[in-house]
């Protein structure tokens, strides 16, 4: 059966925000959070979005701290 838009939007989430606390330096967790999100958002059809990219890429230039990143990837629905 496949995945829900639902469950493969928290699959999402949760892969970001792991991407973010893996990383050591401040701008590779950002970076590689939000590039994780903008890539696994596009791997289901009813998540794929270009609004998705812009807001991602627009944020990679907004230095956020964990706290700031985590509530930016769960303001996606």
């Amino acid at each position: 059966m496949a995945e829900s838009r639902a469950e493969h939007l928290q699959w999402c989430k949760n892969r970001a925000i792991m991407e973010y606390d893996y990383y050591p330096t401040q701008a590779e967790k950002q970076r590689n959070g939000l590039t994780s999100m903008m890539s696994d958002m596009s791997k289901h059809p009813e998540t794929q979005s270009d609004v998705v990219n812009h807001l991602c890429v627009m944020q990679m230039m907004v230095p956020m701290d964990r706290a700031a990143f985590v509530k930016f990837i769960n303001g996606f629905n």
